[in-house]
């Protein structure tokens, strides 16, 4: 999989202490985006599946979970489900972000777009919108951007939101 970066402790992009990968390509190019480097799809490193979970389970006892960010993780979905699945068997919660809207990824995602949307607890969607923002808000840049909590989501039937 193509990387822009890897945290391997953040306090900001989900709950708890966390591990973050942010991918490579974004078709959305949100203007203002606070990761623009990451928009082009052939930039980036170029990490393994096994790298990324060799990683992961050195920070187990020490994060609450892993998080997806951008560019657009769902460029990737196969990839990021393997690690998701990783990260579960090391009992690590997963959040992914992305600019597209829940509802999109239901109608017009594939089979692996909907397998790592099932494998995230939380979803941050939504484009970014710079007139919209607020840095007040946890875990997201602008107001129309939502923190969903997905099993319940898809339990539900409906857009269920999470909250702490």
């Amino acid at each position: 999989m193509r990387l822009s970066g890897i945290t391997q402790e953040s306090f900001v992009d989900g709950p708890g202490v966390r591990f973050v990968i942010f991918t490579q390509g974004c078709p959305h190019k949100c203007p203002n985006c606070h990761n623009p480097d990451s928009w082009k799809k052939n930039a980036g490193k170029e990490f393994s599946t096994r790298q990324i979970v060799r990683l992961l389970k050195k920070q187990k006892n020490t994060r609450r979970g892993v998080t997806f960010s951008g560019g657009e993780p769902f460029l990737q979905s196969a990839e990021l489900l393997e690690v998701a699945k990783e990260a579960r068997e090391i009992d690590m919660d997963v959040v992914t972000y992305t600019g597209f809207t829940y509802e999109q990824l239901l109608e017009e995602g594939d089979e692996d777009t909907k397998a790592l949307l099932d494998a995230s607890d939380i979803l941050i969607d939504g484009k970014y919108l710079h007139e919209c923002r607020d840095i007040a808000l946890p875990f997201r840049g602008s107001t129309n951007q939502r923190v969903i909590d997905v099993k319940e989501s898809r339990k539900c039937g409906r857009v269920v939101l999470w909250s702490a």
